[in-house]
Formats: C-alpha cells, sequence, structure tokens
C-alpha cells in the first residue's frame, strides 16, 4: 500500500491508551481521580509511547453505570474537577504530542438528565420525543444489552402512563435519534467539546445509538452517521470517531461505510479479540489466523483497532457456545469470574497465572497485527483484577503507581476511595509503575519497547497485511508492506520451542533479514527459504532491509 499525506490520518499509527479519570490519580487526596492527577501523570504516558488517551466518561452523572448514566453531556463531574482543568489536561497532552479522544455516549442519558425529568412530567412535555414511548410495546420481554440485570428493555412510567424504551439499565431511557431535535442536540453536543480541543470521540454502542423506533422509515441510521462524521470533519478536519460495534465483519463494514469508508473511521475488532483467546488457549494459530483472513477489506482512511483488554467484560459471545466454554474453563474456571453467560472479568496476567511469556507474546502479538493498538490502563504493568468489586467492576481499580498507601494513588482513607484496591498478589505491593520504570526487564519497558517499534514501523499501520504459509500449526506468521518497506512478524502460542520454516519471495540479492525487538541480522538465501527460531510462546518481528534502503531499524 502506498503512503502519501498521513497528516489528517494521525490514527493509522497511533498507540491509544483507555483510562478513567476518577481511578487514575488522585491529586487532592478526596480517594477519587481528578484532572489534575491526570495532569501530573502526562509524562508518564509520553514516556510510555503513547499518542492518544481516551478518556472514559468524566461528565456529571448519578453513577449508577460507572459513569455511563450521563445527567450533562456538556459538564464535568464536580468530584474530577472543572471546565478549566479539563483544558488545561488537554494542553499539556498537546504540549506532549498526544491527542485526547472522549466518550461519546449518545444512545442513552441518565433518567436524572433535564430532558428526561421533564419528558417523564407530561405527555405534552416539549422533551417527551427525545425518548421511545410505547402504550404496549411489541417486544416487552426481550432481553437487555445486560442479561440478568433487567426484566427486559421497556419501563412503565407511573405518572403518563406509558411505557419507554432502556436497552441497557432502566435508569438509562433511550434517546430517539429519528427526532431531528435529538440530533441537533448531540451535533451541538460533539462540536462544544471539539471547541475544547479534543481530537475525536469514542462512540459508545453505535448499533444501539442508530437503531430506530418501530415503524420510523424515513431516516437511514447508515445516512446519518455519514451526516455525524461530515459534519466533525468540518469542525475539524482530522478528528475520528472510533466505534464500539460488536458485529461480525461484515456488518462491521457497513458502519465503516463500506469498501469506500465516510462512516466511522475506527472499529474495534472484536472479533480478532475472541479469536485470540481461543487460540491462547488452544496453543494454536488456527482459530486467530481463521479471523484475520475473514476481515473485509476497508478503505484506505479506516482502520481497525486492536485490543487484549478493554473496560468492559472481555466478551466471547462472537464464539460458539462450545468455544465459550473452552475459553471459560481454561481462563475463568470459577463462576464468580465470568458476567453475563459471555464474559470474563478479569485481566490478562491472571488469566494466564503471571506468565511473563505468554503476557509478552500477547501484546508483542496486539502491537504487530494489522491496525491501531489500543491499552487499558495498567496493562502496561501488569495489573490485576479485584473480583470482590463484582462484575465489570473488577477491572476497573485504581492505578497502581507505588507501594505507598493505597498504591500511590490516593492517600486518603481507604473506605473513602473511588474503587478498592486490588488486594492480593497483583496488588500494589506487587504491581506498580514507580519500580518497574526502573527495571530494564519489566512489562513496562517491554510495553515502551512495542510502542517504540510500532511507531517507527509504517508496514503495521499502512500495510498490506498477508498470511504465510509453513509448518509450525501453533505459530502465526504474518507479513505487511507498504511503500516504505516490508515486515514479518511470528507469534508462537505453544510451551514448546518451534522452528518456522519459510519461503520469502520477491527479494533481491543481499536482501536482510533485521530483529526489531532484540539484536539480529541474517541474510536472505537467493532461494528465499529461511528458518526462523522460536523459544516456548516467542515473537519475532523482522524488518525485510532490501539492498540499498535507508531505514532506521
Amino acid at each position: 500500500m502506498k503512503i502519501t499525506d498521513t497528516s489528517d490520518l494521525w490514527w493509522k499509527s497511533a498507540v491509544v491508551y483507555c483510562l478513567d479519570v476518577e481511578t487514575y490519580l488522585d491529586w487532592n487526596d478526596d480517594g477519587v481521580g481528578d484532572f489534575v492527577g491526570l495532569s501530573h501523570r502526562v509524562d508518564y504516558l509520553a514516556e510510555l509511547g503513547v499518542t492518544c488517551i481516551w478518556l472514559m466518561p468524566f461528565y456529571p452523572s448519578p453513577d449508577k453505570d460507572d459513569g455511563y448514566d450521563i445527567s450533562d453531556f456538556y459538564g464535568v463531574d464536580s468530584r474530577l474537577g472543572s471546565h478549566g482543568d479539563f483544558v488545561e489536561f488537554v494542553r499539556t497532552a498537546k504540549d506532549r504530542g498526544m491527542r485526547v479522544i472522549v466518550d461519546l455516549v449518545v444512545n442513552h442519558t441518565s433518567d436524572q438528565h433535564p430532558w428526561f425529568v421533564s419528558a417523564r412530567k407530561s405527555r405534552e412535555s416539549p422533551y417527551r420525543d427525545f425518548y421511545v414511548w410505547s402504550d404496549d410495546p411489541p417486544n416487552k420481554d426481550e432481553p437487555s444489552v445486560f442479561p440478568g440485570e433487567e426484566s427486559g428493555i421497556w419501563e412503565w412510567d407511573e405518572k403518563t402512563e406509558q411505557y419507554y424504551l432502556h436497552r441497557f439499565y432502566k435508569h438509562q431511557p433511550d434517546l430517539n435519534v429519528a427526532n431531528p431535535r435529538v440530533r441537533d442536540e448531540l451535533a451541538k453536543v460533539i462540536g462544544f467539546w471539539l471547541e475544547l480541543g479534543i481530537s475525536g470521540f469514542r462512540v459508545d454502542a453505535v448499533p444501539f445509538f442508530l437503531e430506530l423506533p418501530e415503524g420510523v422509515t424515513d431516516l437511514d441510521p447508515h445516512e446519518y452517521l455519514r451526516d455525524l462524521r461530515r459534519f466533525l470533519q468540518r469542525r475539524s478536519s482530522d478528528a475520528i470517531l472510533l466505534g464500539e460495534v460488536n458485529l461480525p465483519y461484515e456488518q462491521q463494514l457497513e458502519y465503516f461505510g463500506g469498501a469506500e469508508g465516510g462512516e466511522l473511521s475506527m472499529q474495534f475488532d472484536f472479533v480478532g479479540m475472541q479469536a485470540f483467546y481461543l487460540s491462547l488457549v488452544r496453543e494454536d494459530a488456527a482459530p486467530l489466523t481463521k479471523a484475520l483472513g475473514q476481515r473485509p477489506t476497508i478503505a484506505p482512511e479506516s482502520q481497525w483497532a486492536n485490543f487484549v483488554r478493554n473496560h468492559d467484560e472481555l466478551t466471547l459471545d462472537k464464539l460458539s457456545e462450545e468455544e465459550r466454554q473452552e475459553v471459560f474453563d481454561a481462563l475463568a474456571p470459577e463462576e464468580r469470574m465470568r458476567v453475563y453467560d459471555r464474559g470474563i472479568v478479569r485481566r490478562l496476567p491472571t488469566m494466564v497465572a503471571g506468565d511473563p511469556r505468554r503476557l509478552r507474546m500477547a501484546y508483542s502479538l496486539m502491537f504487530s497485527l494489522p491496525g491501531t493498538p489500543v491499552l487499558f490502563y495498567g496493562e502496561e504493568l501488569g495489573m490485576g483484577e479485584n473480583l470482590d468489586a463484582g462484575g465489570r467492576a473488577a477491572v476497573r481499580t485504581p492505578m497502581q503507581w507505588s507501594t505507598g498507601k493505597n498504591g500511590g494513588f490516593s492517600s486518603a482513607a481507604e473506605k473513602d476511595l473511588v474503587a478498592p484496591i486490588t488486594p492480593d498478589g497483583y496488588g500494589p505491593e506487587f504491581v506498580n509503575a514507580a519500580a518497574q520504570r526502573h527495571d530494564p526487564d519489566s512489562l513496562l519497558s517491554f510495553i515502551k519497547l512495542l510502542a517504540d517499534r510500532f511507531r517507527s514501523s509504517a508496514e503495521i499501520g499502512w500495510g498490506a497485511f498477508h498470511v504465510l504459509e509453513h509448518d509450525q500449526p501453533s505459530v502465526l506468521a504474518h507479513s505487511l508492506e507498504a511503500d516504505v518497506g516490508r515486515m514479518i512478524a511470528l507469534h508462537n502460542f505453544s510451551p514448546d520451542a518451534r522452528a518456522v520454516h519459510l519461503r520469502i519471495d520477491g527479494e533481491a540479492e543481499g536482501t536482510e533479514l533485521l530483529d526489531l525487538l532484540e539484536e539480529g541480522r541474517q541474510e536472505l538465501p537467493a532461494d528465499g527459504k529461511v528458518q526462523l527460531d522460536l523459544p516456548a510462546y516467542g515473537y519475532r518481528w523482522i524488518r525485510i532491509v532490501r539492498p540499498g534502503q535507508k531505514r532506521l531499524s
């Protein structure tokens, strides 16, 4: 693939880091993280190699759903700071070469949002049609997004004697995007935060956001998404929409805007992520190889976002029931480690019993797959979870900065902390940033290395992807080629060492194979046949250096 002007396509080679302000660093010691504390850790993120910070919701909220139940789309939760603190953080990040994107959660509001408070007072409220109401809903018993949490997706409102739609929790009524006034308000929200200096949005639950009320036929949801993208780029030409679309690949392609693009800029690869975990437990690259081979062709300006873990449950809903149970048995053997009959509430280090080889292989793979890597805070340290927190909150524990009180997150009393500290062998005494910053062999140092090599390897974000044939089922070998060069990556899912025999065609005499993650160089034989050795759970990134090629490796 030819790389032309990349100035407005920064996300193709970004390193994205997701964090929750309230659990990152508490600067005023009230037990809750804040924007002032986050600003004091921007240098840490820059040192890590992060180029884009993704903020989970920080808006005013009753906080019944970890901030995703928003009561003011324009505000900043007073516990976290002010608009001034937010702008100062964005400015500080930009000074260090980092962009900021924020969560756009517009499928629903809190039931305490002024729009809904007004809407449920009277059927004549000017905000009544901001939500979806019904006298007799046709699908009253349809399960919510969170099975077992709600009895259905319609809730009876006694005062106005109608049901309102909520595909998530009953305290999160769905907005009616078929209403042009709602669409106008959401455009104002987007415009507001762009004016404060952000570079785009991670759009929550996109398919639910675009789902229209029954009977609405005069609005094409994908045309509306195209309108949003056009509006975004009129206001800020290089701003992005990173979408949460947990659907099969062929349906995800629709949310990109087809092979031509024009809708979402980026989408998380849920299918590939779930296949990775199946490969991990089977010690066999085949499931992931198959999934990557099914990725549809997307527009040059579109991008996949690759991740190992996110802030929600680790969903396995795209696996078959038998495959899901196989992963459950290996990685979440206890019932409390699972949620919604589809997901795992653990972080990767605890799932692999702290095996540093498997951890490093997993993150090496994530950074080397075609697309953009996304880290969830604490992954760079190997943080664990607190199962006592329950459900998805298990992985949303405070960031572990040191061995100090509350892991250096806050000096407040333990009872005042916004979330409990991880208590076990993955707690701050054993896993923290201060110790790992001074250890060249730490996971933190390794993630820094990966981020550095990724940022200097445009082939990954831009290159054409091909799986390479070889004779080792446990190994995924793939190549990435762009006009700047070509590289290959190999990852071994097996606990045994493997010798991989490849044929690398099309290269001139004198071509060398240069290892990017450690010292190593060998000349490619004239017939292109080469043996590449991998230790147990081994990984290699190799740049193909052609005669006369000038690349800093």
